[in-house]
């Protein structure tokens, strides 16, 4: 009797079965949800009736299979299953696998429950814009090494955003990433060496933060337009994400606890899970955090559920505010021009100057260790934290100092 199991190491369905005497595992691309179990039950329900009336036909259920050869050298394959057929099928299993643009789809619609509304329309728009076009007639096992380092070259003259001439080497890697996933799908299914090995991802330059001063800070705040005042103070003294404080909603503000709930994130209009689970976290409200929020609510808690809001309630458009408020403040107040996230940087720098632990810091900001603050703010961080040497240094001098003494000592 055939039953439908899951792999352990990739949560994926298999059909488990003997057929003829010969044990037969077929994979599938299906996660363990109760509705594929139920799709892959109603096969093996069609799969036995037809081995009841001897008219199971092994390569029309699983084409490109490896075990259609096994089955054959068996000789469990042989009247209505068609001895040569199925070693045409054996010897042509490249024939056999799927276009790569169908095969994309397929995994597209497996995959695409487990992953946020905003991750889905970006995987969406790159298999569209990049992968399908890039190997639209091609199947699966006809993709090679050098087609996918043909197709990233391509991917590295297009032009890319906010003016730039070329596209990002970060977002080329987020497309070759879809790609990775997907071959590797595809070997394991139709069991093919996967031409996407040894190829490493392009480096990334390395990204130099711009906080602003303590200083700068309380000049922002005082001079922006008397209707932000609030947001921007949330933003410097909370570190948010831009989605996670335009996403805030009042039933994620604690005040009695003084603490600040992320919970959501806002993406194109639209509240969702946040970045991932590590972002879920509670913001204290320090000082100037706590009455920006008793001043807002006085102004949008009977108005929206969004903290922050336009006048009709709905949740601020970050571009049309950055372009409207940030910039022009910034040019007013003769700050270089920076972009609204650095608010972010600058909470992080000015805890850590301050003396907080890192590893609170990072939590505070939504960091899953400490990794990234050493690696972004490290000369951001005062020496009782620094990695610098400075600490070392001190202890030799003290030596030094401590054995001058010692010898003085001595001469007396």
């Amino acid at each position: 009797m055939a039953k439908v199991r899951v792999r352990q190491d990739t949560n994926k369905l298999f059909i488990d079965f003997n057929y003829q005497g010969v044990r037969c595992r077929e994979q599938t691309l299906l996660t363990d949800t109760a509705k594929n179990r139920k799709q892959l039950e109603m096969l093996v329900q069609r799969m036995e009736a037809k081995m009841l009336l001897g008219d199971f036909d092994y390569a029309e259920f699983f084409p490109g299979s490896k075990n259609l050869q096994k089955l054959t050298k068996a000789g469990a394959l042989s009247g209505n299953a068609g001895a040569s057929n199925v070693m045409a099928d054996s010897e042509q299993g490249a024939d056999q696998a799927p276009l790569f643009s169908d095969f994309a789809d397929l995994w597209l619609q497996e995959n695409k429950i487990q992953w946020r509304a905003s991750h889905l329309r970006n995987v969406e728009s790159i298999l569209e814009s990049s992968l399908k076009p890039a190997f639209n007639k091609k199947r699966l096992t006809e993709i090679t090494k050098a087609n996918i380092l043909v197709a990233r070259n391509k991917l590295a003259s297009r032009k890319g955003r906010a003016g730039n001439a070329q596209m990002a080497p970060k977002t080329i890697n987020s497309h070759m990433a879809v790609l990775r996933m997907i071959l590797t799908e595809g070997a394991e299914r139709y069991d093919f060496a996967n031409p996407y090995r040894n190829i490493k991802p392009l480096k990334l330059k390395k990204v130099s933060i711009q906080p602003f001063s303590l200083d700068e800070v309380e000049r922002i705040t005082k001079y922006v337009r008397e209707d932000y005042r609030n947001y921007y103070q949330v933003r410097f003294y909370t570190g948010m994400r831009t989605g996670e404080i335009d996403g805030l909603k009042w039933e994620h503000v604690d005040f009695i606890r003084r603490e600040i709930l992320v919970r959501e994130t806002l993406i194109n209009g639209e509240t969702e899970y946040t970045k991932t689970d590590g972002s879920q976290r509670e913001i204290p409200m320090f000082g100037p955090v706590y009455e920006a929020l008793k001043a807002q609510y006085e102004a949008t808690g009977k108005l929206s559920k969004f903290v922050f809001c336009n006048r009709l309630g709905q949740p601020l458009d970050h571009n049309n505010v950055t372009k409207r408020v940030w910039y022009p403040l910034l040019e007013f107040l003769k700050l270089k021009k920076r972009r609204p996230y650095q608010t972010r940087h600058t909470a992080a720098t000015l805890l850590l100057a301050s003396g907080e632990n890192p590893e609170w810091v990072a939590r505070l900001l939504g960091h899953s260790s400490t990794e990234m603050l050493f690696k972004v703010y490290s000369r951001f961080i005062p020496n009782v934290t620094r990695m610098d040497g400075s600490a070392f240094e001190r202890l030799i001098q003290s030596r030094v100092i401590d054995n001058d003494k010692e010898v003085g000592d001595e001469t007396e």
